[in-house]
């Protein structure tokens, strides 16, 4: 490379490629909403968002043989997805009555009913004579306690009638089980018996979790807000505010680190505590299951908390290296404050694509057609489902692939964006004279220049999404067809889909940085970061390295410290609500995570950017016409003394 002593930043150069794929992710969006006033011309988005019952009719709505407009929830019966309309979700005082059924005909009561039959006001199938009703009657749903689960009518849940159970409203029109009336039909059904009648399979066992899964997201779901959105927000943004003050840099860094490492230890401590208190509990109130998975969770933790420690001692001079290429990042972001909001600009624009996407897709899956469904049991059970004829399968493929490609599109211009801010800070040697306004300069630079760029690479990821997208449903039908062959032939393909991804995202990362740096179109971008690599691979991929765990620790330590806090305030605000907090603090972990994702990928994307802007200031420029400020210089020197002893060592 040779450049003037002056450098002036980024020219900009357009080739016939990147010009193209503007106009191509143009025509995508075009025709995207092509597809989408078609699907809202022939759809109904009731039929998708609204629940449906067993013989087709959408409740709430006109849409089906029945009106069910005065009928807007649903209660489901069977674990295939059969239920019937209501007026209000039940409520039930004792959680479960064994001896009332709900059916596809209403009502079924026999003597030891503690219900009257009007607490639950069902649409009259009967009366209107919808196609599959089923009645109960003492041969086929016998409400006898020992012999019910196994009745024609249940049929473990399979059938055409369920016990009466106290429901949860969700989302304003489903009837979901509570979960506490699961776990009191199970322990009303197993009572007195040696081998117990209910003996869930894999696939009931999996409905439990869920069902306790979603019972205790719904009541803590204020707190998770809170905790997973507001908090974990309040959080990431004061860490990454510590991270530009020089001064706490070294002690927000390894505190992070050790603090990190203790938390793994101390939540792998009160997990193993917790199992044993659960398996010396007389009675014993967890099962065996339950106590097993704490235990092994709490060794997992353990064994994390000791590959970190290792990791840490090993890679300790790097890490202090490290930090100077971390340090000048924060410098640049000090000097333009405005950028850590620019993600935020990011999420509103892909919320904005989403509401769109959303009302296409949504209609889109109205179009289908209902089908009768027949579940092969010996209740010989029908419900309906949706079933969609070849282009309307093409045209979900469709807009999958225009969700992948936007959304790794506006990811993509946010990532050149940044790459353009920290490059102008670097490459200034009146740094003063870069602020806030620069980023304003940067996206209409971005916008002006290297759209293109930006198509042409997130089009790659786009491509390689949707064939794993494509991978995936081949997978789930060689399932289906029980092909253990074709199982591992396909796993193997997404494995090395999925490797291939995680190459192309890292090579356009870094052409983009060469983009922001050079301004040079995608496809010399990313030959030039190649380049520049392999020429520098040693000193690339150790800071790098180093750099992506400090700012990983950075994610881990706001996400580990908000589900703590998460965890902490619900043991003591909700813990006799819950059947477990682990499904709450699973979501506040997934949320807060996102979120420190969101901060933390600023700073990644501006060490990346001062880490390649300083190797190209090292080979165009030599002593004092290099950009690098003083401590700069004295990290390379540092790093590559560092390096030279190693080598030493080794010879």
């Amino acid at each position: 490379m040779s450049a003037p002593p002056d450098f002036d930043g980024p020219t900009s150069e357009r080739r016939c490629t990147d010009i193209i794929f503007a106009l191509l992710i143009l025509v995508c969006w075009a025709a995207m909403t092509g597809v989408g006033i078609y699907s809202s011309k022939n759809g109904d988005y009731r039929a998708v968002l609204y629940p449906m019952d067993y013989a087709g009719n959408i409740c709430g709505t006109t849409f089906g043989a029945m009106d069910m407009t005065d009928y807007q929830k649903i209660v489901y019966i069977n674990n295939v997805g059969g239920g019937v309309c209501v007026k209000e979700c039940p409520t039930v005082e004792g959680l479960v009555d064994v001896h009332t059924l709900v059916t596809y005909g209403g009502v079924y009561q026999e003597d030891g009913s503690t219900l009257s039959s009007d607490f639950i006001d069902i649409a009259d199938y009967v009366g209107e004579s919808a196609d599959g009703v089923q009645v109960c009657d003492a041969s086929t749903c016998s409400t006898d306690v020992e012999s019910s689960w196994l009745s024609n009518g249940i049929n473990k849940g399979y059938g055409f009638a369920y016990y009466a159970l106290d429901t949860i409203e969700v989302l304003g029109v489903r009837c979901l089980s509570n979960p506490n009336a699961l776990q009191e039909i199970e322990a009303l059904i197993t009572d007195g018996n040696e081998v117990p009648v209910f003996d869930l399979d894999g696939a009931n066992q999996a409905k439990q979790i869920w069902n306790n899964l979603y019972g205790d997201i719904f009541e803590a779901r204020y707190l998770i807000v809170l905790f997973g959105l507001g908090a974990s927000m309040v959080v990431g943004f004061v860490y990454t505010q510590l991270l530009r003050i020089q001064m706490l840099l070294g002690l927000v860094v390894w505190g992070s680190i050790f603090t990190s490492i203790a938390i793994f230890f101390a939540c792998g401590a009160y997990a193993f505590v917790t199992a044993n208190e659960w398996r010396d509990a007389d009675p014993q109130t967890q099962s065996d299951y339950n106590i097993s998975a704490a235990k092994i969770f709490s060794y997992i933790l353990f064994v994390v908390g000791g590959i970190a420690i290792v990791i840490t001692v090993f890679l300790r001079k790097q890490i202090q290296l490290s930090m100077a290429c971390v340090r000048a990042a924060g410098k640049s972001m000090s000097a333009m404050p405005t950028m850590i909001l620019f993600p935020f600009v990011q999420i509103i624009g892909i919320a904005a694509f989403l509401v769109i996407w959303l009302y296409y897709a949504v209609h889109l899956a109205s179009t289908g057609e209902i089908s009768t469904k027949d579940v092969p049991t010996s209740a010989n059970v029908k419900v309906r489902t949706f079933v969609f004829d070849d282009f309307t399968k093409q045209c979900g493929w469709y807009l999958l692939f225009c969700a992948f490609w936007t959304a790794a599109f506006i990811a993509a211009v946010g990532e050149i964006v940044i790459s353009m801010c920290v490059a102008k800070w670097y490459f200034s040697r009146d740094k003063r004279r870069v602020g806030s306004c620069t980023i304003f300069a940067c996206i209409k630079d971005t916008m002006r220049y290297h759209l293109g760029t930006a198509a042409f690479g997130s089009f790659i990821i786009a491509v390689t999404q949707i064939v794993r997208a494509f991978v995936t449903s081949l997978q789930k039908k060689a399932k289906e067809l029980d092909n253990k062959v074709g199982q591992a032939l396909l796993c193997a393909c997404q494995c090395c889909l999925w490797c291939f991804e995680k190459v192309i995202k890292f090579l356009n990362k870094n052409a983009y940085i060469q983009t922001a740096i050079f301004g040079t179109p995608f496809c010399k971008s990313a030959r030039e970061a190649f380049s520049l690599i392999v020429r520098n691979a040693g000193k690339i991929a150790s800071i790098t390295y180093v750099s992506t765990l400090i700012l990983f620790v950075g994610k881990v330590f706001i996400s580990a410290l908000t589900t703590g806090a998460g965890y902490v305030y619900l043991d003591y605000k909700l813990t006799d609500q819950l059947y477990s907090t682990a499904g709450p603090c699973s979501v506040i972990f997934v949320l807060s995570w996102f979120i420190s994702n969101m901060f933390m990928s600023v700073f990644d994307m501006s060490t990346s950017t001062i880490l390649q802007c300083f190797v190209a200031d090292e080979e165009m420029f030599d002593g004092d016409e290099c950009y690098a400020e003083g401590e700069l210089r004295e990290w390379l020197d540092d790093f590559d003394g560092e390096e030279k002893r190693i080598v030493g060592r080794r010879d």
